[in-house]
């Protein structure tokens, strides 16, 4: 190819890629400007974000846990409390005395509720001798349904579902409606026990027999019946006079035996007990893990209403 043909090709060869590298310009500009109008769209902290940020960043700007995060304040915020204040005043109020300040409370959670009207010759079904909270569910709406019990002084009890609302933030509440009376919750079925060894009288009994004394009567220092490193305090004040062991179960083998086993055998026992005191007696459970030292067996955790850390410090 002569140099001049070649010159002439490379001159229209210059403004051929100067219009292509201009038209890749115009595609970003247009792809930016499209990127900025669905952020503006999308709100103000996206488009923040928008000015900050690289397009695929725009793009993770919209997800939604923001409503997860409010959904789970307001899963927190249960209103079990405030729907059993409601029913506790709802149910001690009358349409004859609206003024009455059982009356006033009912009415400023529950506006729109109407108040019952009990019969003058009032009886033990008329007003509950307790009112409990015993089961709540949030609904789709976000709202609630909270089952409360009232329990009367004839032993009879009635259960009520009361719809609350709630703000978002889980803040406020109000009674969406009157409460309707259901059938209470089903009993669940109650798992087999774990413990199925039986314990013998002997040195595992005594010793969990004489922590019990020393922690309900104050009859002893709980700290010599204590493992090392476990602190637990007494019962204050002692409630009881007066604790006898009635029987004892086990998890593990180790509990039967006769002799205290090696050093560092733990187990653990459901201690059934009877206190007594000036009122009467009264059976008791106490589930306890144990282990062995130097020839006697020590409390290591205090199960019951410690679940958390047993009773250890």
């Amino acid at each position: 190819m002569s140099p001049g043909k070649q010159a002439s090709e490379d001159e229209a060869a210059a403004p051929m890629a100067a219009g292509a590298r201009l038209e890749a310009m115009r595609r970003r500009v247009r792809l930016s400007r499209l990127a900025v109008w669905t952020v503006i769209a999308a709100g103000p902290i996206a488009l923040g974000v928008a000015i900050t940020s690289s397009p695929t960043t725009v793009e993770a700007a919209t997800p939604s846990k923001p409503t997860a995060a409010v959904h789970t304040t307001a899963q927190a915020a249960d209103p079990a409390g405030y729907a059993q204040l409601f029913v506790h005043a709802w149910l001690r109020s009358s349409t004859d005395d609206a003024s009455s300040a059982q009356a006033r409370l009912a009415h400023s959670m529950a506006p729109d509720v109407e108040l019952p009207d009990p019969a003058t010759d009032t009886d033990a079904q008329s007003t509950p001798a307790s009112v409990t909270a015993v089961r709540s569910a949030q609904r789709a709406d976000g709202g609630w349904w909270v089952t409360v019990a009232a329990q009367y002084g004839d032993g009879a009890v009635r259960y009520y579902a009361v719809p609350v609302a709630s703000d978002r933030a889980g803040a406020s509440f109000a009674v969406a409606g009157a409460p309707g009376v259901v059938a209470g919750p089903a009993r669940a079925e109650v798992p087999k026990s774990s413990y199925g060894v039986s314990v013998p009288e002997g040195d595992l009994s005594a010793a969990v027999g004489e922590f019990l004394a020393a922690y309900l009567t104050g009859a002893g220092e709980v700290e010599r019946y204590l493992a090392p490193g476990v602190s637990l305090s007494p019962v204050s004040p002692a409630p009881y006079t007066a604790v006898a062991v009635q029987q004892v179960a086990a998890v593990e083998e180790a509990a039967a035996v006769e002799q205290v086993p090696a050093d560092g055998t733990k187990v653990r026992v459901l201690a059934q007990v009877e206190a007594r005191d000036s009122g009467g007696r009264w059976p008791l459970g106490y589930e306890l893990a144990l282990t062995a030292r130097s020839g006697r067996w020590e409390v290591s955790a205090l199960e019951s209403g410690t679940a958390l850390d047993g009773g250890a410090r």
